[in-house]
């Protein structure tokens, strides 16, 4: 049974002041810093000098998107809404320019209050309730929760088409693109994607959350232990089988989710549950001797600047699985 204690050694490695995003969310989540202490805003100051920071920011148009604006989500994990999605991992500040690139992912948003990947060019298509998938909406609201939209009117359509969209009987959100066989899966609805839309809602400051919400949250959170976390698959059996995808960390994790996502999902809702200790098993023994967690996913070559390299130890999945680790044994 581990601890959740954090070695003195990996706390100084993630407090380095070379690593400014790490540093922030360590003194936040691992030494429970407050937002207004001075070397939490120092932290977060020096998050913008950074040099991935500077690079995504410098690649932003002028007219508020990158690469194109035919779609913020074309091409992959280059496109505006990757872009914003990693500025919020990395704790970013909002600014000038990320507000008028939010204004441009707005252009997107259908009359419902979902988001397609190309702007509606007629009032047909402004009027869609088609749903490509919870996970491209969950990741942009909880960039949008984080820059501090939450309170906004199209942020506030958004959430209330996710309460509409959600199935109540069996739980989830429906997309086109699960499950490409039925009989392969025990979830009707995207379980990948409910992560991220989980990740999302529960992002929701409690006082915020309609009652709704917290139903929802409540229910996708027992889906998930059902299915143990990552045990979502079936064989021709009718048995359980694990996703084995999600036994390799990595970050960032844009559509895709491992074991580690969704633990910090759970424990930062306060979940503790005997179902959640075989992922908590694998997340302990993935640790190295040297205390910390290799990368072993990642989308580096595909996005606009690598973060950390795939096989090295990794300073992001050390500090997610530390942050886990100390919730879950309520360090």
């Amino acid at each position: 049974m581990g601890t959740g204690e954090v070695s003195d050694q990996i706390l100084q490695w993630l407090l380095e002041p070379s690593d400014p995003s790490i540093q922030y969310w360590a003194l936040k989540h691992l030494l429970n810093k407050e937002e207004k202490d001075p070397v939490v805003i120092a932290a977060r100051n020096a998050v913008m000098e950074s040099e991935c920071v500077k690079h995504i920011l410098r690649s932003l148009k002028p007219e508020g998107y990158w690469e194109s604006s035919a779609s913020i989500y074309l091409p992959k994990y280059t496109a505006t809404t990757h872009n914003l999605l990693i500025l919020s991992e990395f704790g970013i500040t909002l600014t000038d320019a990320l507000k008028k690139a939010i204004e441009h992912v707005f252009l997107y948003q259908r009359d419902s209050g979902h988001f397609l990947m190309d702007i509606p060019k007629t009032d047909k298509g402004r009027a869609s309730t088609v749903k490509d998938g919870c996970c491209y909406d969950g990741n942009i609201l909880w960039y949008l929760i984080h820059f501090g939209y939450l309170d906004d009117a199209r942020t506030q359509k958004l959430i209330q088409f996710q309460i509409d969209y959600h199935s109540d009987d069996v739980g989830g959100w429906k997309c086109r693109a699960f499950p490409i066989n039925p009989s392969k899966v025990f979830p009707e609805n995207c379980f990948m994607g409910a992560v991220k839309m989980l990740k999302a809602l529960s992002s929701i400051p409690p006082k915020k959350r309609p009652r709704e919400i917290e139903r929802i949250i409540q229910q996708e959170v027992e889906i998930i232990l059902e299915n143990q976390n990552f045990k979502y698959l079936k064989t021709p059996d009718g048995k359980r089988k694990e996703k084995a995808g999600w036994k390799r960390f990595g970050f960032p994790l844009f559509y895709q989710s491992d074991i580690l996502e969704v633990l910090d999902v759970l424990t930062n809702l306060g979940i503790k549950d005997d179902r959640m200790q075989e992922s908590i098993d694998i997340v302990e023994s993935a640790k190295g001797e040297d205390g910390k967690w290799v990368l072993k996913n990642s989308f580096n070559g595909k996005m606009l600047c690598d973060i950390d390299t795939k096989g090295e130890p990794s300073k992001w999945i050390t500090l997610r699985a530390s942050r886990v680790l100390k919730r879950y044994f309520g360090e």
